[in-house]
Order: structure tokens, then sequence, then C-alpha cells
């Protein structure tokens, strides 16, 4: 008998002894901190902000003029034999054969080419403020990453902390319930009880011992999760801050009324009809003239080999200048820019439609996140009450069990609806705050508010 209550204690210290050593808090902002600089999408998000910010920039605008350089370098050798048939010299002999040996001839050349439009129907100008635009919605497409990872984040994060609460909750369950093996021990040696009493009791336990053991199993499982999000190495031990506030409900009521100007969604929307807007504009460009000015400042030389009949020369051109001007207009080409402006104003009208669209969904989806978590909030302080309750039952059932006015099957169950009360205010109370975080994107706050 004492054997078997010493193999419980064993079972019960080992258990709880289990995960039980980590004492580095993983708060709410660390986290956040954490994911903005590991995170592996939002390391992407901000490379593409990068390269939208580099599209804006001037270099990439067509403002400015264009300077190249031009250099040549060429080598010939002849050799030639030159017959003059029936041409004679002045004393009536046939004129002699010329022999032409290595006859090399070379030409240099350089030059520097500049141009600058001056005039293209202002569609460069329009094109650098859609560049500005496509920047802003890059912007935007970063920040709802952002927001997603949080979202992705927390749901994690609370997952660890309702399983850790839990944990703790079936700690105190099995500690309970090997106590009342050691009780029942007790008291069957004095006869009080019969055997019975005993393997309900190691039976309880058992499943205690179980259920723990899964919980801390999901909760590693989950810090691995975490771990990932973060962008840390999985082995990493951390516990996570369970303390919960919830936003003030007028708090809560200002940010949807404010939702139109800051849900992320229209606000892309609005990004891209002023970018429809820009193709329009730039395509009603391409109908005006083209004035552009080009200069070129050019050296040469050109060293030609002595033939038959002329010495070799060397004709070096030191200074060459060039100016000029040039305007074109594309007066018909076909219909394609006609074609490219109806396509664009299309563009924009599906834009327009679109707008009216998520509008209405974004609406929709605020009133339907707000009645969630209004409704999940609702229950979270039912559960509340309802761990209260059964607070006072278990402590009440535990008193008539001591004093043997209750069985062991009534106490059980007092006790398993504590437990159940007490992990159902924990799953009521997480998923209540992931509601109000959803809510929070939605109105577009996430980024603003403290967690």
């Amino acid at each position: 008998m004492k054997s078997n209550i010493f193999k419980i204690s064993l079972i019960f210290i080992f258990i709880c002894s289990t995960i039980t050593a980590q004492d580095k808090l993983l708060s709410k902002q660390e986290a956040i901190k954490l994911a903005l600089e590991n995170n592996f999408g939002i390391k992407v998000a901000k490379n593409q902000v990068k390269i939208a910010e580099n599209n804006k920039g001037i270099l990439n605008s067509g403002f400015l003029p264009t300077l190249s350089a031009n250099a040549g370098a060429s080598y010939q050798r002849d050799d030639n034999n030159l017959e003059f048939p029936g041409r004679l010299t002045n004393d009536g002999r046939a004129f002699p054969d010329q022999n032409i040996y290595k006859a090399e001839a070379q030409r240099y050349n350089g030059s520097l080419n500049v141009n600058y439009t001056l005039f293209d129907g202002l569609g460069r100008f329009y094109n650098y403020k859609r560049l500005k635009e496509q920047y802003q919605l890059t912007e935007l497409q970063a920040r709802e990453t952002i927001e997603n990872t949080m979202l992705q984040l927390f749901s994690i994060y609370f997952e660890v902390a309702r399983l850790t609460e839990n944990e703790k909750v079936l700690e105190k369950a099995l500690e309970i319930s090997t106590q009342r093996i050691k009780r029942a021990e007790y008291a069957f040696e004095y006869g009080q009880n019969t055997k019975l009493d005993i393997l309900n009791a190691q039976v309880d336990v058992t499943n205690d011992s179980i259920s723990l053991l899964n919980t801390r199993q999901q909760l590693a499982n989950t810090r691995r999760d975490l771990n990932v999000v973060l962008n840390q190495d999985l082995k990493e031990e951390f516990v996570v801050d369970t303390l919960i506030r919830f936003i003030p409900k007028i708090q809560l009521d200002a940010y949807v009324s404010d939702s139109n100007l800051n849900n992320i969604t229209l606000l892309q929307n609005e990004k891209n009809l002023a970018i429809n807007a820009f193709d329009i504009k730039v395509s009603k460009s391409e109908y005006l003239p083209t004035l552009s000015l080009n200069g070129a400042y050019g050296w040469g030389l050109n060293q030609s080999a002595a033939s038959a009949f002329f010495p070799g020369s060397n004709n070096e051109n030191t200074r060459n200048f060039v100016l000029g001007a040039n305007l074109s207009w594309n007066l018909f080409d076909g219909g394609a820019t006609s074609v490219r402006l109806r396509n664009a104003k299309i563009a924009y009208k599906n834009q327009a439609i679109l707008k009216e669209q998520i509008t209405l969904d974004v609406k929709r989806n605020i009133q339907n996140a707000l009645a969630i978590y209004e409704n999940l909030l609702t229950i979270f302080y039912i559960q509340e009450q309802n761990v209260f309750t059964n607070q006072n039952n278990f402590e009440r059932s535990k008193e008539q069990f001591q004093l043997g006015r209750i069985t062991s099957i009534e106490f059980r169950q007092a006790q398993i609806n504590l437990l159940n009360a007490q992990t159902n205010k924990n799953l009521a109370k997480y998923n209540a705050k992931l509601a109000e975080l959803q809510l929070l994107q939605l109105t577009g706050q996430l980024l603003n508010v403290d967690f």
C-alpha cells in the first residue's frame, strides 16, 4: 500500500517537473519585435517596397538626359599587284607592273553623344506620378503582409498561452487526484472504505496524467510553430504572457466609424484607381509630338596607305561638334494608341466598380467581426462566472467528501466540472481577444494599438 503511494507520488513529481524550467518570458511586444525583424514574409515585403522606391526615383523617371560614349579602331593591310596592259612608257616600252606590299591603313574615332527629351506629350510626367502611386500601393501591400503576420503570430501566441494555462489547471487536477489516492489508501487501512475507492482514484490519476502529457506535447508543438513565425531556433524555450486586456467599447466604436479611412483593402483600391487614372493620361500623351535635343563631340584619325599613284596621308579630325533638334509626331499608328486609351478607360471603370463592391464587402465584414467579437466577449464573461460557480461547488464538494457525505464519484464529477469550466474560460478568453484583433485589422488599427 505504501509502495503504491510512493509510485504514484514519483509519477506526479516526474510529470510536474517536466518542462517547468522555462523562465524566459516572451512578451507580446518582444514577439512583435522579433517578427518584424525576422519573419520571412515581412522581409520579402520590405524588399518589394525597396524595389518600388527605386522605381519611383528620378533615375527611373526619364527626365534626365542620356549620355553615351563611342569609340572605334580599324586596321587594314593590303598586298597588291597592279598591271597596266597596253600602257607604254615614254620610250615605248611596256609600263612595268606595280607591286605594293604591306599597304597599311588605320582608322580611329571617338565621340560623346548626348540626348535630351524636352517634351514627350507629358507622358513621362504622368508615368512618374504613376510610379509614386505604385510605391505607395506597395507600402500598403507590405502593411497588409505585416497585419496578416501579426494575426498569425497572435493566433499561435494565444494558443501557447491557452495551453500554458490549461497545463496549470491539469497539474492542479493531477495533484488533487494524487492526494485522493493517499487518502483512499489510509482510509482503506482503517476500514473506512473499500478497494474500489483506491482503484477509482488511480484511474483518475492515470486519466489526468495522460491529459497533462498530451497538453504538454501540444504546447511544445505550438512553441515550435511560434518559433517558425519568429524565424528563430526551433529549440528556443520560453513562456508567454497570459494577461489579456480588452479595448474599451467606446474606443472600438470610434475605430469602426473611421474604418472607411483606414481599412487596408479600401486604401489599396484607392491607389489602384489613381494608377488607372494616370494610365489614361499616359495613353493620351501619345497623341502629342515629341521634341528632343541631341549633341555630339567627336574625334577621328584616318591613316591611309600609299597607293600606286598617291602617297599615304594622315587625316585627323580633332574637333567635331554636332548640335541638333528633332521633332517627331506620330500622326497615325494604325489605331494602337486609340485602343490603348479605350482599354485604359475601361480598366478605370472596372476599378471603380470594384471599389463599390469592396466597400460593401468591408462594411459587411466589419459588422460581422464586431458581432462575433461581442458574442465571444459575452461568452467569456459567462465562462468567468461559470468558473466562480464551479469553484464554489468544488470547494463544498471537497468538504463533503472529506466528511464522508458524498462518494468519490460525486467528488470527481465536481472536479471535472471545474476543470471543464476553467479550460472553457481559457478558450473563450483567447477566442475573444483574437476576434478583437481581427476586428482591429478590418478597421485599419491593428498596428496602432498596444497589445
